[in-house]
């Protein structure tokens, strides 16, 4: 079983993304946009005070009938992080991204931010181990038949 930190390491873009919370909505649109995400975390003098998804912008803009260009980051955004240790395993991970009905998971190492996993990157390892099962058991049934 893999942890968080063997995931984050997995993955091809290790970046972490932030905006503050005083930035536009429209920014973080913008920025999410270009990076190909659907979240970003929050931050104030290098600490996490939030995140925003796409979902945060659908509920609490779209249907509320705000702007993106006027509302600002800290309007909208879920003060109420959940992360996980560095060293959870991946199925705790996804336990806790179903249980809060969550997407993405920043990864702490105490109180060091050491990047997010979202739960694309958590099916990816799922499927990854499973193919690499698969090959093992095939390999094994094949030289075991000569």
């Amino acid at each position: 079983m893999k942890t968080a930190r063997q995931v984050l390491e997995s993955k091809a873009n290790q970046a972490i993304f932030s905006i503050p919370p005083t930035a536009t909505v429209y920014a973080a649109l913008q920025l999410m946009a270009e990076k190909g995400i659907g979240a970003l975390l929050v931050m104030e003098q290098q600490k996490i005070v939030g995140i925003i998804s796409e979902r945060d912008y659908a509920r609490k803009v779209i249907l509320m009938q705000r702007t993106s260009r006027e509302t600002l980051v800290r309007e909208i955004m879920t003060t109420a992080v959940i992360y996980v240790r560095a060293d959870q395993t991946t199925d705790e991970c996804m336990a806790l991204m179903t249980r809060h009905r969550l997407r993405h998971l920043p990864v702490m190492n105490s109180d060091q931010l050491l990047g997010m996993i979202s739960i694309g990157d958590l099916v990816n390892d799922i499927i990854s181990e499973q193919r690499f099962t698969i090959e093992q058991l095939e390999h094994y049934i094949h030289g075991g038949s000569r």
